[in-house]
């Protein structure tokens, strides 16, 4: 019903609603066209599926594998986004830090390919803990001496800021690229592992098993240890992150604050350590998120906090920026639309075929797949 009058008598008068409204017509049109456009492909490409389900299921461990690293960046996204409506732009560069800082540990401690499973296995979690708290501690820092003296002030100033800490922060990486800084204090494992070039990508040991998991026939996919680790880790981080945020107390007042940050402050919420506690935890996964991309790809550079980044942040809004769960599900649909254009269409396409995509739901979602009118924050 579109509105109601009151007649005469007193009885209500309902009006009916035009049956075609401007946004449905919008998407009315917007599906024709993708229909007409991309009808035929989609069909071959189905038809490709069909023919090799093989390769089909291959391609969707590989695109929900990819996906949950994915999710946990989001997450960082979402989380900053839901609590005081920024997009930490410079939450990526985080991630880089967090890939760097890993790569120096894993140096520092001597672990290389040659090194027994049982050392590795005990380091890394250590190792894990660590590259977590110098990320979270840096995000708590770049909260603390850029964006809360702006909170209060335009929507412009905080996001310019942020841009600004990205493009400090990926300087930084740069020059943590360069092996002569190492060596002058001493650290020639870890300038080993810089290498010669300063901008040049930074190659990780060898350290996670990659033998195909012993439960998974290999006529059925390949799944190795590896591709395992970094889904049970990613989970177990996402299901850790949406117990604190819904049945702690700290996650409520996390939540308090994100709905009205003035309500929250009368009800006792300390509203400025919940921010800062809020970024502390993004930056943990995204720490978390770059130990676990370096050791699964092998290998870091300053520049890839960008292209994953605008993947994850396109994730979070797929998902609908502010819900964590839609933000986790965003990824993974990302991760897997991701896998699946790089089988059936090319790699050259995937990126256009994500925002594709993005567009065509958002015409029908404005609010992502699981937001909500007026947004659902944390």
């Amino acid at each position: 019903m579109a509105s109601r009058g009151v007649s005469q008598d007193g009885k209500p008068i309902k009006v009916k609603a035009p049956m075609l409204t401007q946004r449905r017509a919008i998407q009315i049109v917007v599906l024709m066209v993708f229909l007409g456009f991309f009808g035929i492909p989609l069909l071959n490409i189905l038809q490709s599926m069909i023919d090799s389900p093989k390769q089909l299921l291959q391609q969707i461990i590989v695109g929900l594998t990819k996906g949950t690293y994915l999710a946990i960046i989001a997450l960082g996204y979402t989380l900053v986004y839901g609590i005081i409506e920024l997009i930490n732009f410079a939450h990526a560069d985080v991630y880089m830090i967090g890939a760097f800082s890993a790569l120096t540990l894993i140096s520092v401690a001597g672990l290389t390919s040659k090194t027994p499973g049982w050392q590795v296995a005990l380091m890394l979690p250590l190792i894990l803990l660590a590259v977590m708290s110098i990320t979270a501690g840096l995000n708590v820092s770049i909260e603390l001496l850029a964006y809360r003296r702006l909170r209060n002030s335009s929507r412009l100033a905080p996001l310019i800021s942020a841009i600004g800490v990205s493009f400090i922060l990926q300087n930084i990486g740069q020059q943590w690229g360069e092996d002569k800084i190492w060596s002058n204090i001493g650290l020639d494992s870890v300038a080993k592992a810089m290498g010669s070039s300063t901008t040049g990508p930074k190659s990780f040991p060898s350290l996670l098993p990659i033998n195909q998991v012993f439960f998974i026939p290999t006529s059925w996919f390949t799944f190795t240890y590896k591709d395992l680790l970094v889904v049970v880790v990613s989970v177990s981080l996402l299901a850790a992150l949406y117990s604190f945020v819904r049945f702690t107390k700290l996650g409520k007042a996390m939540r308090a604050t994100a709905q009205d940050r003035d309500a929250a402050r009368l009800m006792g919420i300390n509203a400025n350590r919940t921010i800062s506690l809020t970024f502390m935890i993004g930056g943990a996964l995204a720490g978390a998120a770059g130990m676990l991309v370096g050791l699964y790809n092998g290998t870091a550079v300053f520049t890839m906090g960008f292209s994953v980044g605008l993947l994850s942040f396109t994730a979070a809004v797929l998902g609908g920026i502010g819900n964590i769960l839609g933000s986790a599900l965003g990824g993974l649909l990302i991760g897997l639309i991701l896998a699946l254009s790089d089988q059936y269409i090319n790699a050259r396409w995937s990126n256009a075929v994500v925002f594709g995509i993005l567009v065509l739901i958002l015409v029908f979602r404005p609010t992502g797949l699981l937001g909500e009118e007026g947004g659902q924050k944390a």
